[in-house]
Order: C-alpha cells, then structure tokens, then sequence
C-alpha cells in the first residue's frame, strides 16, 4: 500500500467515482465490493452517493434519513453510516414529485421540473440552487476524505443522461468538482454492454472523457476467454481499459435501492438455500403497494430456512399464504385505495376474521387502523382504514427519525422509524413495538425489527401457530453474520476478479494523464 492511502493526519485521501451504462448496472454493489476489499487491505474507506432517488432509506444513530444502500455500503466498510455519505436523498412521492432530505433532514416536495430546471424560470432557480447543493455535496466529500483513506463515490443512473448534464451533481459534475477519476460498470447480463461503454464515453463532453479511466463489466455468465477479442477491441475505440469482469453472483440478496423500478409482482426474495427445520415451509405474501418503501424488512425472514418471501397484487395470491405483510410507503392513502381497488383490502379483512396472520410496518400499519387524518402526505383529510387495528393516525408536518430499541415477544429488539404519521393506539391484545396486535393482525412503525434474530424466530413461532403450520425457526440463523457473509462475497468478487492494483493506481494517484478524446462528445 503507498503512501497517500497511508496518509495521516490532515492529508486528503483518494477518491474514485463508480459510475453506470445504466440504472441497476451494479454499481451499489461494486461500490461496496471495492469498500469490503479495501477494509479487508487496513484502509480507511467510506461510501458517499452525492443524490440518491431512492424509497429504500435508513436512519443513522444521530437520527439522519440516508439511503439504504450507503448504510450497505457503510457495513461493507466498517464505518457507522452519516449523512455526510448521502448528502441529498430524493423520495418519490409519484412520478413527477419527490420529498428532498438534505443531509438526513426533510426540506420540502419539489416537482421533477422544479427541482432539474425544466422551465425558464426553473433554470434560472436551479442555477442558484445547484451550486449550492453542489457546494454542499463537495464539503461532504471532502470531509470524508480528510478523515479516511479513500471514499468509493456511487454514482446515479448513468453519466451520459444528456438532457441533465447541466444540473448533475452526482456523476460527471461530481467528479470533475472533486477532481476524481471515474469508471464505468455496465450490466452484460442486459447484452449489449460494448455499445453501452462506448457510447457512454461518447456522449460525455471532452472535460468529462477526461476522467473516465476505464470499465468493469458486472454480471458475466461463461467462459471469459470468449470476451477478450471484444474488450481488446473496445480499448482500441477508446484508450481505455476494462479493470475486471465480474461473473453472475447468485443469491447476494443486498439492500436494493430504486423505488421506480418494475413491478415486484411475482419476485421471491433470494433466501439460503435450506430445507426447513420443522415439518412445514411458512409461505409469505409481502402486497406490493404503490410508492412501496423499505421492503428490505422482509430479507431477514427470506434468510430463515423454509420461509418462501412473494411479493403479490392480486387477492388470490394472499389464499396459500401464512402471513400477509403490508409493507411501508411514501403514499397511505394511494396505498390504501390500491389495496381496496385490486380486492385485496377485502381478502385481508376475511384472513384477519378467520385469525390468519397480517403484519403491518410503518405505511402498512396505518393502513390497518381505524382513521387516517393526512393533511400532509395526500392531503385527503379524514379516510377510513382497514379497521383491523384500534389505532387513529394523524400526519405530522414534521417526520419521526428516530433509532428505538425494547423488547417484545420476551425478545431484545432494535428498529428504526422514518415516519409521518402518528399513530394513537387506543386498545388491543398486546402492546407490540409501540404499536400493537389485535388478534392475529400485528402492527408497528418499526422497520429493520426482524433482524433481531430472537425477536424474529419469536414472531415465526407465533405465525406459525396460527397459521396451523408445523413450522419451526432455525435456532441458528443470524441475520447479521449473513449480511457480513454477503459483503465478504462482494469483496471476493473485486479482489478476484477486477484489476485491484488500476483500482489502486486510481484511487491513490487520480485521474491519469492522456486519455484519448472519443468523439463525437456530448451535443
């Protein structure tokens, strides 16, 4: 290891920008694949992701709102996530509109049009305002590599989105701000990923070319030897070359970031490849809500041997399942006419009538109670819930951020809550994480609770019961070693399969000198 990541005291530590041919192309996982192999090196690493589009959030233990795949990544280095890691988070509220957290703080809803500058009177407004996000996100980067070795930047979506190249803070913008070299990993799964590298390098200004420093192809199936010829000849075009392939890693099962991604109707949580340990599997149905947020709450019972996680939109799919999860989202009441539109309200209330499990979290738990008062979110004023939980819940201006920790099911439990909505139980069987459990429909504005494996094997025991499966927890499944088993894998892929002394060079020495202009450049 050099110096420069050796560095101690006030001296700045590398950088390197993770950018993509695409959405989903993988750059949250090499991102934090670099961050675990660096650590496992003795290098101070943090993750940063300057804006992250994302209903997929976390709160840090100061009570800031990030996105989930930067406290991922934070795990993957061994540092406790901050806000200085996801400076700015965008939560869609629909397809046009987003709720914008600087630095782990909600400031306000803002159109797509208002926020990039899509009319003249916006471009005008953005120009003030990029600059001073970008000065924001710059301090952020900054800072963190002042106080580490290294700081793997993730990029968003792809560099080449022409159409907002004027207002990007987060990939090229970022990188020519900070001065940082990038590359580019592109999805061969897809196909078509030389086009995509090369087009990519295409698009991009002269300015910008100058920092792409070489590719990484992700998702490789086969023989490798097979590719060769094609990254040869894609150096040739560009003078650049291709830093690793990654082969198709099955099962990684990480924290998973786009909330405007494709249905998840139908989609199975990935989980361990196990039997069950009891007589029974205990199947799953999560309903996948419109504007659906943090739906990772269920990985840790996909990780429980014999636990079949689906995720479902139609009343038919909830008739095999032995518990039903209603799951968190930025949109209660959206989510609440969706249930009732698709028949599944109707299907939820029979299954809570014949004393067949339901589990609500956070947005999914509102929904389950007796009123809704929303003058913030929907602006819809007073709306019937589900009426299974005796519970009225009243939208607060200000969002609940917060870390909470207790016990429930005579099990240790820790949670987190980023939350709108305030719920006042007024009756119940059971307390239940400050939420409660009426009959066999449990409820809480905890996420991240079924982690805790004592709590969660706890709960499994009691689903079980009364679903009338002879189903029994695993004693020794820990979510957590888990999670750290699949950050060591995403390190192995990187310290196997990428050319970890480039990825060296450029983090420790910058942007290389002479890289060759592709043209045509951007418009």
């Amino acid at each position: 290891m050099s110096g420069r990541l050796r560095a101690a005291g006030g001296a700045v530590g590398g950088g390197l920008l993770v950018a993509g041919t695409t959405s989903d192309a993988g750059k949250s996982v090499v991102t934090a694949g670099i961050c675990r192999w660096l650590v496992r090196q003795g290098v101070r690493v943090a993750p940063f992701k300057a804006q992250n589009m994302s209903l997929n959030s976390f709160v840090t233990r100061e009570g800031a709102e990030i996105g989930r795949a930067q406290a991922m990544q934070a795990a993957a280095a061994r540092v406790a996530p901050t806000a200085l890691m996801n400076p700015v988070l965008l939560k869609p509220g629909s397809d046009r509109s987003s709720q914008v957290v600087l630095l782990g703080k909600p400031v306000g809803e803002l159109s797509a049009r208002g926020y990039f500058g899509g009319t003249s009177q916006g471009k005008a407004q953005y120009a003030g305002r990029r600059e001073q996000l970008l000065g924001t996100v710059t301090d952020c980067l900054q800072e963190l590599r002042r106080t580490h070795d290294a700081v793997i930047c993730e990029g968003a979506g792809s560099p080449a989105e022409i159409n907002l190249r004027r207002t990007d803070i987060v990939n090229m913008g970022l990188a020519r701000a900070a001065r940082i070299p990038a590359v580019v990993v592109g999805d061969i799964d897809r196909g078509g990923v030389f086009a995509s590298f090369f087009g990519t390098t295409a698009l991009l200004s002269k300015e910008d070319q100058a920092l792409v420093a070489g590719y990484l192809v992700n998702k490789f199936r086969g023989d490798v030897t097979l590719l060769e010829p094609g990254l040869a000849m894609l150096r040739g075009l560009t003078g650049r070359q291709t830093l690793g392939v990654l082969p198709f890693a099955h099962g990684l099962g990480i924290d998973e970031e786009d909330g405007l991604r494709v249905s998840l109707r139908g989609a199975v949580r990935e989980s361990v490849v196990a039997p069950p340990h009891g007589a029974d599997v205990l199947r799953v149905a999560v309903c996948a809500v419109p504007l659906m947020s943090n739906f990772t709450d269920v990985d840790a019972l996909a990780a429980e041997p014999g636990v079949v996680v689906r995720f479902v939109d139609r009343p038919e799919e909830l008739a095999d399942a032995d518990l039903v999860v209603l799951p968190g989202t930025r949109g209660t009441v959206r989510a609440l006419a969706w249930l009732r539109e698709r028949g599944l309200a109707d299907a939820i209330a029979r299954r809570a009538a014949e004393g067949r499990p339901v589990l609500g979290i956070c947005g999914g738990f509102q929904m389950l109670g007796e009123r809704i008062e929303d003058e913030v979110e929907s602006k819809a004023g007073v709306v019937d819930g589900l009426g299974l939980l005796p519970v009225r819940v009243r939208f607060a201006a200000e969002k609940t951020l917060a870390r909470p920790a207790g016990e429930a099911l005579g099990e240790p439990v820790e949670g987190y809550e980023i939350h709108h909505g305030v719920a006042e139980v007024t009756g119940g069987d059971e307390e239940f994480l400050d939420g409660c459990r009426a009959g066999s429909v449990w409820g809480t504005h905890w996420h991240g609770s079924l982690e805790s494996d004592g709590f969660r094997r706890a709960f499994l025991r009691r689903v079980a019961a009364d679903a009338g499966r002879a189903f029994v927890p695993a004693p020794d499944t820990r979510f957590g070693v888990l999670r750290e088993e699949q950050l060591d894998r995403l390190g192995d892929l990187i310290e196997e399969h990428a050319d970890t002394g480039a990825l060296l060079r450029l983090i420790e020495e910058g942007v290389p000198e002479g890289l060759p202009f592709v043209p045509p450049g951007a418009p």
